[in-house]
């Protein structure tokens, strides 16, 4: 009969184990912290994180330092061809919550028996990161859906036409990279496929895709966002929503509702109708006025809209507006493709 042999508990293996998860746990929930707060401007974020690190550094005892020895670990300096493929932040975000995550779950093992204390407090990161992790990487995707929204000038709004899709296009070949879906007329199946297509198309040409009023169907076709009147759901209804990781629009007619749309969770703003609009024939026309109201007290993206034509945006360059959005001026075009470029010239 073979007789197996156990090796006896090593306690300087379990020390040096310990230390070595100690200090993957720490290191990454640093890159993740630098991350919020000088990527994401997010304090909020930096706090829970800021935490984490100190109550491991608090359970880092002297004697699991004493035990470390990076000469003899055998697996020292051994990476993976994984690790040189995360280009973007959230890839970065996402792999060290990954790393933290494994470490933590190392640590509540092994300091079950040895170190009760840095079991629980582990345990209580892993599952607290579980959770701030989504709101980090959905944060994440708002940031650079909103940088790519500030470089935008021009913002084609649809209207119910046979050829939707090809009039889309050449306006995207034409440059522009902001497109919003807006559909009063049709069943649910066919706004849901045409929305369906129009995602698709401007993910293609790189831009971004705006469902307006809809957010059942931005949410099914993975839009970058929705844009709400001031009839819609109140913006915290909506953020709850959509989430974090979408952008939020909402249409102001003056100036007490622009101010309060900033204090919200919105990303932009519509500014109009500056001029009389067919598309919505029961909105009194404001004038230029609300353009340079808009100008100065904005902290916003804003878009000024209504009757906007190529005409008309040197008197509103004029009125400190440097970004507009247009339905008629494009969808109604002969050539959608030419009209999209003589706006986007005339906006510089």
């Amino acid at each position: 009969m073979k007789v197996m042999v156990v090796a006896p508990h090593s306690e300087p293996c379990v020390a040096r184990l310990i230390d070595a998860n100690l200090d993957r746990a720490r290191e990454g929930l640093r890159v993740i912290e630098d991350w919020c707060r000088f990527g994401l401007d997010r304090l909020d974020l930096v706090k829970p994180l800021k935490d984490w690190r100190q109550q491991l550094g608090q359970c880092h005892r002297e004697h699991y330092k004493q035990a470390r020895s990076t000469a003899t670990d055998i697996a020292a300096g051994l990476a993976h061809p994984a690790q040189q493929q995360r280009p973007q932040p959230s890839q970065i975000v996402a792999a060290n919550c990954a790393r933290v995550q494994e470490a933590l779950r190392v640590l509540e093992e092994f300091g079950r028996d040895q170190d009760p204390r840095l079991a629980s407090t582990a345990a209580s990161i892993r599952y607290g990161l579980y959770d701030l992790e989504v709101t980090i990487l959905q944060a994440g995707h708002r940031a650079v859906r909103r940088q790519r929204l500030a470089q935008s000038r021009l913002c084609l709004i649809t209207s119910p036409t046979a050829d939707l899709i090809p009039r889309v296009e050449a306006a995207l070949k034409a440059g522009v990279s902001l497109v919003q879906y807006r559909a009063k007329e049709g069943n649910d199946r066919e706004r849901l496929a045409a929305a369906g297509a129009l995602a698709e198309l401007c993910r293609s040409h790189g831009a971004l895709f705006i469902v307006n009023d809809r957010i059942d169907l931005a949410l099914l076709v993975d839009a970058d966002g929705v844009h709400l009147g001031q009839d819609d759901l109140p913006t915290d209804a909506a953020r709850q929503l959509i989430g974090g990781g979408l952008l939020l629009g909402r249409s102001t007619h003056n100036l007490e509702q622009l101010q309060a749309a900033q204090q919200e969770d919105c990303d932009y703003l519509g500014v109009g109708p500056i001029y009389a609009t067919g598309t919505k024939p029961d909105k009194v026309p404001q004038g230029l006025l609300w353009a340079r109201q808009a100008s100065e007290h904005a902290t916003l993206p804003w878009f000024a809209i209504g009757g906007i034509n190529a005409d008309r945006l040197p008197e509103l360059g004029e009125a400190g507006v440097s970004r507009v959005a247009v339905v008629g001026a494009i969808m109604a075009a002969a050539d959608p493709g030419a009209a999209s470029g003589s706006l986007l010239a005339a906006l510089g």
